[in-house]
C-alpha cells in the first residue's frame, strides 16, 4: 500500500458564540476547519480535522501541504512510525498541529485497512469513560454556582472552573461553586494566570475547598516555581498541557518533581502517537495522564480513542459551549444519563464526518 495523495480541504465554521477562557483564548464569529484526506493506492483513506474555533485550519493548513505532504507521498502509510519520525524534523515550518492532524488520519487510515477501532489496536482498556463539564469563563459566582449544579445533577462525573483570572474573583467563583454543589468533584484550571505568589493564595483555598486538581495556575514554562508551588500545597497540580511540543517536553517536568499530573491533547503534542507515549510515561512513575480537550470533533473522537486504551486517565473532557466545541461530524459525542461517554466501535475513528456540510462550507482545497 502505498499513499497516492494528500488534500486538506478548508471549510467554514459559522455563528460561533462569544467564548473565553482566561486572558488567552477569547473568540468569536467565524473560523475554518480542515478536513484532511490521506489517499491510497488500493483506496483505503485516512481522515483528520485540523483547527479550531479559535484557530483557523488556515493557520497551519499551508505548512502541512508545503513541508509534510511531501514526506509522505509514495510511502507505506502503515509504516507510521517510520513516518512520524520524519514528520517531527519538519516541526519547525509546519507546526505541531500539523502533524498531530497527519498522525490521526495515518491511525485512522490504519484502523479502517485491517477494520478495527482505534482503541482495539492501542489495546483496549475500557469502552466507557467518566465525562466533565469544563466552563467557559462566565459572568459571575452565581453563574457558575448555577452551571455546575446543572451538570451534577445531569449524573456527569465533575465541573471544572475556568475562572476570570483576577484572583479575588476567582477565589470567590470558588466558594460559590463548593456551596452549591456540596459533595461533588469540581476542578479550578487558572490557564497560566498567576505569578507564584497569586498562585499559592489560590491553591490554598482551592486546597481548602478539596479541589480535585489545580491547573495551569503558573505560566506555561515556569518549572521552577512549579517546583516550589507543588513543595507547598497538597491539592495535585496539573500541568504540561502547554507549551505546544512533543514527547521531550514532559523530561524537565518530571525530573524536577514540578507537576503531579501530565496533560495533553492530539493537536497540541503531534497526535495520538505522541499521547499514547506520554501516557506511558506518565504510567511508569505512577502518575495520571490527563487528555485536554482536542480543539475539534474529531481529535475529542481521536483523544476517546486513547483515554479507552489507558488505565491512568480519569476524565474525557467536554469543553463548554457546546457552539464553540462542535463541528464537522453527522454525530458527535454525547454524554449518557450515567455521565459516561462510549468510544466509537466502527474501523478507525469511527466517526461519521458530515461531507455533505463540508462540501456545502467549502473554502479552498489546498493540494
Amino acid at each position: 500500500m502505498k499513499i497516492t495523495d494528500v488534500t486538506l480541504t478548508l471549510f467554514a465554521w459559522d455563528d460561533i458564540p462569544p467564548t473565553q477562557y482566561g486572558q488567552h483564548s477569547k473568540f468569536a464569529g467565524s473560523s475554518a476547519l480542515g478536513l484532511l484526506r490521506i489517499a491510497t493506492d488500493e483506496g483505503v483513506e485516512g481522515h483528520a480535522f485540523l483547527g479550531s474555533a479559535s484557530n483557523s485550519a488556515a493557520v497551519d493548513g499551508q505548512g502541512l501541504i508545503t513541508h509534510l505532504k511531501p514526506m509522505l507521498m509514495g510511502r507505506n502509510p502503515l509504516h507510521r512510525e517510520a513516518l512520524v519520525v520524519d514528520l517531527w524534523k519538519r516541526q519547525r515550518p509546519a507546526g505541531v498541529r500539523a502533524i498531530g492532524a497527519v498522525d490521526v488520519a495515518l491511525w485512522d487510515l490504519l484502523g479502517k485497512a485491517v477494520g478495527q477501532p482505534i482503541h482495539r489496536l492501542l489495546g483496549t482498556y475500557r469502552e466507557a469513560v467518566p465525562a466533565y463539564a469544563s466552563s467557559a469563563v462566565l459572568a459571575s459566582p452565581g453563574a457558575y454556582a448555577d452551571e455546575a449544579t446543572r451538570f451534577k445533577e445531569s449524573g456527569w462525573a465533575a465541573y471544572k472552573i475556568h475562572p476570570p483570572t483576577r484572583w479575588r474573583e476567582d477565589v470567590e467563583v470558588c466558594r460559590a461553586v463548593r456551596r452549591a454543589v456540596g459533595n461533588f468533584t469540581i476542578m479550578l484550571d487558572s490557564t497560566w494566570a498567576y505569578d507564584y505568589p497569586t498562585a499559592l493564595r489560590v491553591g490554598r483555598v482551592a486546597e481548602e475547598l478539596a479541589f480535585h486538581w489545580y491547573e495551569d495556575p503558573l505560566a506555561d514554562q515556569d518549572v521552577y516555581n512549579y517546583v516550589k508551588l507543588k513543595q507547598h500545597l497538597s491539592i495535585p497540580i496539573l500541568a504540561t498541557e502547554y507549551p505546544i511540543a512533543g514527547l521531550d517536553s514532559y523530561q524537565p517536568w518530571i525530573m524536577m518533581q514540578a507537576t503531579d499530573f501530565l496533560r495533553g491533547d492530539v493537536a497540541v503534542k503531534g497526535g495520538i502517537t505522541t499521547l499514547v507515549k506520554a501516557a506511558h510515561l506518565a504510567e511508569a512513575f505512577r502518575m495520571n495522564y490527563e487528555v485536554h480537550h482536542g480543539g475539534n470533533s474529531l481529535n475529542n473522537i481521536a483523544n476517546l480513542h486513547v483515554i479507552a486504551s489507558l488505565k491512568n486517565t480519569e476524565f474525557f473532557e467536554v469543553l463548554l459551549p457546546d457552539g464553540a466545541q462542535k463541528y464537522g461530524l453527522e454525530e458527535d459525542i454525547v454524554v449518557g444519563p450515567d455521565g459516561m461517554v462510549h468510544v466509537p466501535n466502527g474501523p478507525g475513528l469511527g466517526a461519521a464526518i458530515d461531507f455533505k456540510l463540508i462540501e456545502r462550507k467549502k473554502v479552498a482545497v489546498l493540494a
